[in-house]
């Protein structure tokens, strides 16, 4: 069985005339965790957009769990396993957040044993499920993005800025969350980050990406791991 859950081997993607990934490469391994750090405007959201088909490669392939999916739509990417939560506009606001967990499962005679499982982890939303998703605070809407990610009980999950804005101790409970995930599910995962602590907390490796290239890695827990990280996003 092939050991390797994504794999991206040469892609170039952007947008339009506009290049900002250039033949780019990467893998993660089944059930490991890689954080994505990297200035803003680097392309770390370029690149997932590309993975999920919302951007199209003008060279390359993905591959997932040995896959080609370099030309699938979307909603067929996300059909092989994948869960995303995206940065921005990744909720459906008018929906009630029973509503929004619900959209990441296949059937509805899913739900209560899905739900029961993240429950725990994100106890707000117990008494809440029949309130609009848009009226919760930014925190609550990322905690929403993440279990709605988890309901669906992913191989791969993919996740661009899930700390930005948060408090300190939203952002412990995503972490543990993730930690929780893995160790339970052995869920593979790739997390652009601006939180260096957070990212480093969660992954086993890291990759700095500079326009559009990957510059440098190394693990996560090594020592000299932060200063390194800290080094690529000064300059």
């Amino acid at each position: 069985m092939n050991s390797v859950a994504l794999k991206l081997d040469g892609v170039t993607s952007g947008y339009r005339s506009a290049i900002v990934l250039m033949d780019l490469s990467l893998q993660v391994n089944k059930g490991e965790a890689v954080a994505l750090l990297g200035k803003n405007g680097m392309g770390k959201s370029t690149l997932l957009k590309s993975i999920m088909g919302f951007l199209p490669k003008k060279a390359g392939t993905v591959y997932l769990h040995g896959e080609d999916i370099t030309r699938m739509p979307p909603h067929r990417i996300a059909r092989q396993g994948i869960a995303y939560a995206a940065q921005e506009h990744a909720l459906f606001a008018d929906l009630s957040i029973r509503d929004n967990l619900r959209l990441g499962l296949a059937g509805e005679s899913l739900f209560q044993e899905r739900f029961d499982a993240i429950e725990p982890l994100f106890p707000v939303f117990k008494s809440r499920l029949p309130q609009p998703a848009g009226t919760l605070s930014g925190g609550e809407q990322k905690m929403l993005l993440l279990a709605r990610a988890l309901m669906m009980r992913p191989s791969v999950i993919v996740l661009d800025e899930i700390t930005e804005g948060l408090q300190p101790s939203v952002i412990e409970r995503l972490a543990n969350a993730l930690l929780r995930e893995r160790e339970q599910h052995g869920t593979t995962m790739l997390i652009v980050e601006q939180n260096v602590p957070f990212a480093l907390k969660v992954a086993d490796r890291y990759l700095i990406l500079k326009q559009g290239e990957v510059v440098d890695q190394g693990e996560a827990r090594a020592d000299g791991a932060v200063d390194s990280v800290f080094a690529h996003l000064r300059v």
